[in-house]
């Protein structure tokens, strides 16, 4: 499905457009759906002219023989016991077509998503996230049911009942045309109050997932400040704006649907006296009186049809507009490359690198070079905020630089492709994590065969053998949500057996130990030593103490490299590396 989108842009948002793309590959299925929907609907089509030939046949029975009598009931029961498997039919081809696009279009929003740049995700939240992906897709498959089941039969019905009654009387007809102006009316006076009632409800149910989402993550900080008020009080000020936006969008919607019926029983009220008034004058037999209010009463039914599920289609109209955000974003992964080199060495060279984020002046990077040995373990200290996580970023490819270039084994990142690269590369950061599977579901996270030797073989490297021997399952034991059953500790030489296990030849790891207690931090040292042994590393740290084997040392200063030598070497030049060594002292 993702192709259909691939020339689409935010100014192309229009709702009528992109249900006929996402239905493009789908559209013998809907038709079929619409043909066996004309044949188990048409009893309700038969009934008028069959009621009204057996009116006309009881008042003149001198006019007509027995047998149409038998004749009219026989086609009436035909049509009506045929119901059952057009029916069936008519809901099988409707169904797999708007089933295989709800899931095709969540699949897309999911991969759209992992195509986003991460300064894109930066700004999304995550509850708002999960609203498009499940609510509004959800609602736009409530449409697409709508269209089929409501939209597309009231408008054959009015169609099939006009074009019957025009085949018996012009004059009618012409009666009939009048109550579609006298919706369009009405459609046209409620439309904007509607939309925007329904676009504010939907930004308010957003911002209230976003909320939830923050809230059950915020949970431990909370509970911890005895902060539980302050949560309730933030959740029931969202949910007071929420109740008052809703509230607000019912009546709307209360003043529409009874404009509609007053507007239509008016007009079934004038149908029906014009057609008593044909049949007293002579101009039409006794029987069409029932035939033409039947059919005018179906006109009706179908028109009221439409202005009901109107709200619903305008809620429908504003999840697209939603989708949309995301589906025809165009911040999406800076690197487009797609060389895949066989082997990648790790040698990095960063060429007069400059870096600032969107929207500010402030350059985060400015000038910086660096040539980086394979192999060669680098570490890159200084105060926050000096440019050294951005660096990782850069190496990752997360962000690309405004000037200057990054280049690995001397090809430009420009050239490579990002998915093949970064899957010869391990990240450990600061904040582990895991998902809430099992520890071996942990460790060998997007590998489809890992033997149990290397495993445990990891497993050993990483110091990990005393604390799944304490746990219950060993291996397949649940860490929970986002690990919580583990300590910080655990948490990391698991993450560290993660980037282990792939064996990659370059390592970022970032403020890896910042938050353990000693003990802890002394075994995830003991497996960082394991993990960065001949590849490529980069180490981000705040504890100087922890980087005194590296190969060099970079300290930054405001987005410039102003040292580089050994833990000696720096310690014995008394400049910068040396005063932040002393307040660490």
């Amino acid at each position: 499905m993702e192709h259909l989108f691939a020339n689409e842009s935010l100014t192309d948002r229009r709702p009528s457009r992109f249900l006929s793309l996402l239905y493009k590959d789908h559209w013998p299925k809907l038709a079929l759906s619409v043909f066996f929907f004309l044949l188990k609907h048409s009893p309700v089509y038969v009934l008028p002219i069959v009621t009204a030939n057996l009116i006309n046949l009881a008042t003149k029975p001198e006019q007509h023989g027995r047998s149409e009598l038998w004749w009219n009931v026989a086609v009436l029961l035909v049509v009506i016991v045929q119901n059952i498997p057009t029916q069936v039919l008519h809901i099988s081809y409707m169904s797999k077509a708007i089933r295989f696009v709800e899931a095709g279009l969540r699949s897309t929003l999911v991969r759209k998503l992992q195509r986003l740049s991460m300064s894109a995700h930066g700004e999304l939240a995550a509850g708002k996230l999960q609203s498009k992906v499940l609510r509004d897709v959800e609602a736009i498959e409530f449409l697409s049911r709508q269209v089929m089941l409501s939209v597309v039969p009231a408008i054959v019905s009015v169609i099939v009942a006009i074009c019957i009654t025009a085949s018996r009387s012009l004059l009618v007809t012409g009666f009939f045309v009048l109550t579609i102006p006298a919706a369009l009316v009405v459609i046209r006076f409620f439309r904007k109050k509607i939309q925007s009632s329904n676009q504010e409800f939907r930004k308010q149910i957003e911002s209230m997932s976003g909320q939830v989402s923050e809230m059950v993550g915020m949970m431990p900080v909370t509970r911890a400040h005895g902060l539980e008020r302050t949560e309730i009080a933030k959740i029931d000020s969202t949910l007071g704006r929420l109740l008052s936006k809703g509230y607000r969008l019912d009546i709307v919607e209360a003043y529409f649907g009874s404009s509609a019926w007053v507007t239509f029983q008016v007009f079934q009220v004038l149908c029906l006296a014009f057609t008593v008034l044909l049949a007293y004058q002579g101009t039409i037999p006794v029987g069409d009186v029932v035939l033409y209010q039947s059919f005018f009463t179906m006109i009706l039914n179908s028109v009221s049809q439409l202005l009901n599920v109107y709200p619903n289609i305008a809620k429908g109209f504003e999840s697209i507009y939603s989708v949309t955000e995301i589906l025809f974003s165009k911040d999406e992964e800076e690197y487009r490359g797609k060389k895949k080199p066989e082997k990648v060495k790790g040698a990095f060279s960063f060429e007069r690198v400059h870096f600032g984020y969107p929207n500010s002046d402030r350059h985060v990077l400015s000038d910086f070079s660096l040539e980086v040995k394979a192999g060669e373990c680098i570490a890159l200290v200084g105060a926050s905020g000096a440019g050294k996580s951005t660096v990782l970023n850069l190496a990752i490819g997360f962000s690309r630089p405004s000037k200057g270039r990054v280049l690995l084994d001397g090809i430009p990142l420009d050239e490579l492709d990002m998915s093949d690269y970064r899957q010869r590369l391990a990240v450990v950061h600061q904040s582990t994590v895991l998902f809430s599977g099992t520890i071996r579901e942990n460790i060998t996270y997007g590998l489809p065969t890992v033997s149990e030797e290397k495993l445990e073989e990891v497993i050993r490297m990483t110091h990990l053998r005393d604390v799944i021997a304490m746990l219950p399952q060993g291996l397949d034991t649940p860490v929970g949500e986002h690990g919580g059953k583990l300590s910080g500790g655990q948490r990391q030489r698991i993450a560290i057996a993660r980037a282990l296990i792939r064996d990659p030849k370059i390592i970022l790891l970032d403020e890896a130990t910042s938050a353990l207690d000693n003990e802890s931090e002394y075994y995830v040292q003991q497996a960082m030593q394991e993990l960065i042994k001949g590849r490529t590393t980069f180490i981000v740290a705040h504890r100087l103490s922890t980087i005194r084997d590296a190969d060099r040392i970079v300290v930054m200063k405001m987005g410039r490299c102003v040292e580089i030598g050994t833990y000696d070497e720096l310690m014995a030049k008394q400049g910068e590396f040396y005063q932040l060594k002393q307040l660490q002292s």
